[in-house]
């Protein structure tokens, strides 16, 4: 209605703005203590009720986080710059080094939770290989950490024709990783695409990279092709939006 006036925030709101200014400010800084829900009812003469959805606003934003009997603390952020167009230089992979040197040259990443298998794919991945009925893939399942801290889970797929009694079929596949063996099998990934989208994870994949409330995660859908135009792997990744910045430097 015209002249009405604006509605004023609720309680929560506010409070919450008060302390989202804070953080951003760094007048509380990364790893300090966010007031607690006695606290902010004690200071802003609020519920408790009040003060809880504060703090629930707070971590659905992804600003704070806390671990069961701990206190809350402002979330710290020491990215991954994921520099997508380096990492797969064959200036990196053909010479052996691994494309996490480009991301990370002074934390290098554990890998867990490694599976490599030959299997049926499912009707996409089929289609993005251009495989035949019947045709099965190697895949290999894993998820990275870094200072501890999980950070991606990726299933890449090749196809079994391709790769069978390779080291793509092993744990290890050497140095240089799978696109060198690639190379060695005279596939060498010349062409690449990636994919991206962001949404909310799973209940599986949040408990898989142990993601705290209001954090996204990255999709990359990745496809590597040889010279002749064949899809030789097919890879999907999944990163914890709160580990990432993706970075795309070329010249014009």
């Amino acid at each position: 209605m015209a002249g009405q006036a604006p509605r004023k925030p609720a309680k929560h709101d506010a409070i919450a703005e008060i302390l989202r200014a804070q953080i951003y400010s760094r007048e509380l800084p990364p790893g300090h203590r966010v007031p607690s829900e006695n606290e902010i009812a004690a200071d802003h003469g609020v519920l408790k009720d009040t003060a809880r959805k504060v703090l629930a606003e707070l971590a659905n934003e992804g600003l704070t986080e806390s671990a069961q009997g701990k206190a809350t603390v402002v979330r710290g952020f020491r990215p991954i710059r994921r520099r997508s167009i380096q990492r797969l230089s064959a200036e990196v992979w053909e010479h052996g080094k691994s494309i996490w040197d480009v991301d990370v040259p002074d934390r290098q990443p554990e890998v867990d939770d490694l599976t490599v298998v030959e299997e049926e794919p499912s009707d996409l991945v089929a289609s993005m290989l251009g495989l035949d009925e019947g045709a099965t893939v190697w895949r290999r399942s894993r998820r990275y950490l870094v200072d501890g801290a999980p950070v991606m889970r990726a299933n890449s797929y090749l196809p079994a024709d391709l790769v069978a009694g390779s080291p793509i079929t092993q744990p290890d596949p050497g140095s240089g990783g799978i696109y060198a063996r690639l190379g060695d099998l005279g596939h060498k990934p010349v062409h690449f695409r990636e994919e991206l989208r962001v949404r909310m994870p799973t209940p599986e994949e949040a408990r898989d990279l142990r993601l705290g409330p209001g954090t996204p995660v990255v999709l990359i859908a990745r496809y590597a092709a040889d010279d002749d135009g064949r899809v030789v792997e097919v890879n999907d990744m999944t990163l914890s939006a709160a580990k990432y910045i993706l970075e795309y430097a070329f010249d014009s």
